[in-house]
């Protein structure tokens, strides 16, 4: 007697749909810096509060999102995420509404609640999307596509941004956004809606009884895991590291990188845009080939070329020059020249594109029933992506500005554990460890 094979498409597609939120609403912080400084006068650092309250959210609700995915399950927790994220834009969209001083408080509110649901979607969605898979190769496969749908709108929230704002940045207004806005509701509540009618495979539960028994182990318990977490936590500092100090070492008027007579902000700010655009590539690559090749030897071959272009851009002059396309602001797109350097360090987007699906699937490869407790872990080390760029940058603040290369040391010594980690610490040797 054979049991018909549960077909999984719709949640599939509902859990790479939220994979896209989780980016859009994240990523739409950023541009509305910009509208909160000039609609409210405020200084730029009180722009940023809006990704401050997103990512800080992170570092609260990670480990307890990890425990309410265990105890509740994967349906629960995602229709509360869903739920949350509903409330936390909603929020933002009536800050739009209101007039004063007062609409920049609610804005920032609703975007500590959107952060509190991200990082429960985070925590939900990557689990969610590798057990539909059946784990391996094929769950794989599906983080590597969801996390290409993470990059397409990521990116197209930032330009649709910049289209819906047509009289300039400085007479912007929330309410310029609100298409995008009500796009992102829309998005929620027919998520809500799908993933409630769903039948979502869930883990088997532990009994009272078993409960005090398995109390002395947890996702902490597993070696592969511990090193994976720290992965985790590095490779959000690379990510975000990157494409952050160069935009600043080439638009830096000091050093006048790329000579005169053209729009040094523009042309940095498109070049580290193309950083992003590449790991959007990247993450369509991995998708294709990811039930093909293995978690470890994708992390392995992308760490290894990740270093490999570090090192080349830390030791070759940033006299020669490259042609790279670009939106050089009032002269359009086209080629400019931009140091070797820029061009080499922009490729390490191909690099990093497939690393979080990598070293997600290693590091809960085994863990059974801690799996969802180890997700909310990672949540927590998400915070990594403000600590290793803070680094970077002292290193550029010790050596007076002049040191924005010397700086990318601190990527090739992630990209090193990296690499470390896809070839021996990513090795399950808690084995003895019960997890059913």
């Amino acid at each position: 007697m054979t049991t018909q094979k549960k077909n999984y498409t719709l949640p599939i597609i509902v859990m790479i749909f939220l994979f896209g939120m989780i980016s859009f609403v994240t990523n739409l912080a950023s541009p509305m810096g910009d509208i909160l400084k000039f609609q409210f006068n405020v200084p730029n650092w009180m722009g940023t509060l809006g990704v401050f309250a997103n990512f800080i959210a992170y570092a609260v609700m990670g480990y307890p999102a990890g425990n309410m995915l265990q105890k509740y399950g994967y349906k629960k927790t995602s229709l509360v995420a869903i739920a949350v994220g509903f409330v936390g834009v909603g929020i933002q969209t009536i800050a739009g509404l209101i007039d004063g001083p007062t609409a920049f408080g609610v804005y920032l509110l609703g975007a500590f609640i959107a952060g509190f649901s991200m990082c429960l979607l985070n925590t939900v969605v990557n689990p969610m999307l590798n057990k539909l898979g059946g784990g391996g190769n094929k769950g794989n496969q599906l983080i590597q596509i969801g996390g290409s749908f993470n990059s397409l709108c990521g990116t197209a929230v930032i330009i649709l941004t910049g289209l819906l704002i047509p009289e300039g940045i400085k007479n912007a207004q929330i309410s310029n956004v609100f298409p995008l806005m009500y796009a992102a509701l829309l998005i929620f509540a027919f998520a809500f809606v799908v993933i409630l009618l769903t039948n979502i495979p869930e883990n088997k539960r532990e009994n009272e009884a078993q409960k005090d028994e398995s109390s002395k182990y947890g996702p902490l318990s597993f070696r592969h895991f511990v090193l994976g977490a720290i992965g985790i936590f590095v490779y959000v500092g690379v990510e975000v590291g990157v494409p952050n100090v160069l935009n600043k070492w080439l638009q830096d008027p000091g050093l006048n990188v790329l000579g005169d007579g053209v729009n040094a902000e523009a042309i940095a700010g498109s070049v580290a845009a193309t950083y992003w655009f590449l790991m959007l590539i990247g993450r369509l690559l991995g998708g294709v080939v990811g039930s093909k090749v293995s978690a470890r030897g994708m992390l392995s071959v992308a760490a290894t070329i990740g270093v490999v272009l570090t090192l080349a851009a830390i030791a070759l002059s940033p006299a020669t020059s490259v042609s790279m396309p670009v939106f050089n602001g009032a002269g359009g797109f086209g080629l400019v020249q931009v140091p070797i350097n820029a061009a080499l360090l922009v490729c390490i987007g191909l690099c990093t594109s497939v690393m979080w699906g990598g070293i997600f699937n290693l590091a809960v490869e085994g863990l059974g029933k801690y799996t969802e407790k180890a997700s909310g872990i990672f949540m927590v080390l998400v915070c990594g992506g403000g600590i290793l760029p803070l680094l970077q940058n002292a290193v550029v603040d010790m050596t007076n500005g002049a040191g924005y290369l010397v700086s990318y040391w601190v990527v090739v010594a992630g990209l090193a554990y990296l690499l470390f980690y896809a070839l021996v610490g990513s090795k399950n040797v808690n084995k003895d460890i019960p997890v059913e």
